[in-house]
C-alpha cells in the first residue's frame, strides 16, 4: 500500500527549495505526494512532471491593503489564508503524514494540526527559522503581534508528532525554549548542483543577456554572485559598499567585475535603485530571476558567491551556501552566531564582519585573476561536502519519521 504525504508551505512553491527537496525525496521513497503552497515560481522538473506528485496552488488573497488599515488587512488575510487552505486539505486523498514549513506559521501551524487530528495524520513541522524572529525585525521585539506569534508557535509547536530544524543551534533552543524535541536535518545540494563543461556555461551565457559579457573566456570579467531575498535579514548595503570600495580601488591588476545579483523580494527596487545611481568603472551590477534548472548553472560558472543572510533568530543557516558549495563555487559568507556549523572560516570558505572585510577579500581573492591558489584550497573541504548529497541525508535523518507503520 502506497502512503500518502501532504507538503504545506503556505508561499512560493518554486521558492521553497527546502520544500522541494522534500516532496522530492518521498517521492523517491515510493511515497505519494501532495505539495500545496502558492504559485508564482515555476517548481523543479522532477515533480512537475512526476506521476505520484500532485502540486495544488493556493488562491492568492485581495489586496485588502488598498482599502483597509494594516491590523485589519492582517486579520482579513489570515482568515482567507485558514479558509483557502482547509478547503483543499479537506478535499484531498487522506494522508499518514503532513508535513508543513514554519516560518511562516500564522495560520499554517494551527491549520495543519486541526487537519491532522481531524483525519488522524501524523503532523510533522520543518523548523526552518522562527516566524517571530522575523515579524520583529518590522515591528520590534515588544510588539503585541510578536508575543502572539511567538506563543502560537510554542503552542501548535509542542501539539507536533515530528519536527526537523536546520541546526544544531535551533534543535537546543527548540528543547530549552518549549521542550520541542526535534533533528537536525542540515540542507544539503542536490545531485544536479554540480560542474558545467564549457559548452553548458556557454549556452547558459547566450540564453541570458545580462551574461554576455562571460562569452570570451580570454577577456571576460570576474563573476561575483550573490542570491538574496531582498529582505530585512539580508543587508545588501554590506555588499553595496564593498562593491564600491573595489570599483574605486587604484590597485594594479585588478580585473573587471561583472555582480549578478539572484532572487525576488520587497527591498529589490529599492537597492536597485542606489546601484543605479552610483558611477561605476570597474564593476557592473545587475539583477537577474532565472529559471530554477539555471540556477545551479550560474552558481558553477561563478568565480565566487556572496551571503549576506545575517538570520532573524541567529539559529538558521543560508541555503545559498549550501547551493554554492554544492556547484563547487567557493563563498565568502557574513558572519552571524551559528554560521560555524557550515563555514569555517579559511579552511572551506571565507567569513566576514563588515563591508570593509568584504572589500579587502575581494579585492585579495581576485589579485591575480584568472588565477586563484584560494580557490584550490578550498576545493578539498567542498569536495568533502559534496560528498553528501540532499537525498542520501535525508533518508538518513528524515525518512524514520515518515515510517510506514
Amino acid at each position: 500500500m502506497v502512503s500518502n504525504v501532504i507538503v504545506v508551505v503556505l508561499g512560493d512553491i518554486g521558492r521553497s527549495p527546502r520544500m522541494q527537496y522534500h516532496a522530492s525525496s518521498l517521492l523517491k521513497e515510493r511515497f505519494s505526494v501532495k505539495l500545496i503552497g502558492y504559485g508564482g515560481s515555476k517548481p523543479i522538473e522532477y515533480l512537475n512532471s512526476h506521476p505520484s506528485c500532485e502540486i495544488k496552488t493556493l488562491t492568492q488573497p485581495p489586496q485588502f491593503n488598498q482599502y483597509l488599515p494594516v491590523l485589519a488587512t492582517y486579520i482579513l488575510k489570515v482568515l482567507w489564508q485558514v479558509l483557502t487552505l482547509i478547503w483543499i486539505l479537506l478535499r484531498s486523498q487522506r494522508p499518514q503524514h503532513l508535513i508543513v514549513q514554519t516560518p511562516p506559521a500564522i495560520p499554517a501551524l494551527a491549520v495543519c494540526w486541526f487537519y491532522c487530528r481531524l483525519v488522524g495524520a501524523k503532523f510533522v513541522i520543518d523548523w526552518h527559522n522562527y516566524a517571530f524572529s522575523i515579524m520583529a525585525l518590522t515591528h520590534g521585539q515588544g510588539h503585541k503581534l510578536v508575543r502572539i506569534s511567538e506563543k502560537f508557535e510554542g503552542f501548535f509547536g509542542r501539539r507536533s508528532d515530528s519536527n526537523l530544524c536546520v541546526t544544531r543551534a535551533m534543535k537546543d533552543d527548540l528543547k530549552k525554549r518549549w521542550d520541542i524535541k526535534a533533528v537536525t536535518l542540515y540542507d544539503r545540494p542536490p545531485e544536479h548542483f554540480g560542474s558545467l563543461t564549457p559548452e553548458e556555461r556557454r549556452t547558459l551565457m547566450v540564453k541570458y543577456p545580462e551574461l554576455s559579457s562571460q562569452l570570451d573566456e580570454t577577456k571576460r570579467p570576474a563573476l561575483l554572485v550573490s542570491s538574496t531575498s531582498w529582505t530585512e535579514d539580508e543587508d545588501f548595503s554590506i555588499l553595496l559598499s564593498a562593491l564600491q570600495d573595489y570599483d574605486r580601488s587604484e590597485e594594479p591588476g585588478l580585473p573587471k567585475m561583472l555582480c549578478v545579483i539572484t532572487g525576488k523580494g520587497p527591498l529589490r527596487d529599492l537597492y536597485m535603485q542606489q546601484v543605479e545611481a552610483q558611477e561605476w568603472s570597474k564593476v557592473t551590477v545587475t539583477s537577474l530571476w532565472l529559471e530554477a534548472e539555471d540556477y545551479p548553472r550560474l552558481l558553477a560558472s561563478a568565480d565566487l558567491g556572496v551571503s549576506l543572510h545575517t538570520s532573524s533568530s541567529g539559529l538558521d543557516l543560508p541555503m545559498k551556501v549550501v547551493d554554492m558549495m554544492g556547484c563547487g563555487l567557493p563563498v565568502t559568507a557574513y558572519n552571524f552566531s551559528c554560521l560555524h556549523e557550515l563555514v569555517q572560516h579559511k579552511e572551506n570558505g571565507l567569513v566576514f564582519n563588515d563591508s570593509t572585510e568584504l572589500a579587502q577579500q575581494l579585492q585579495d581573492w581576485f589579485r591575480e585573476f584568472p588565477s586563484n591558489k584560494s580557490r584550490d584550497q578550498f576545493s578539498p573541504a567542498i569536495r568533502q561536502l559534496q560528498s553528501l548529497r540532499w537525498h542520501d541525508n535525508w533518508k538518513i535523518q528524515a525518512l524514520p519519521l515518515f515510517s510506514h507503520q
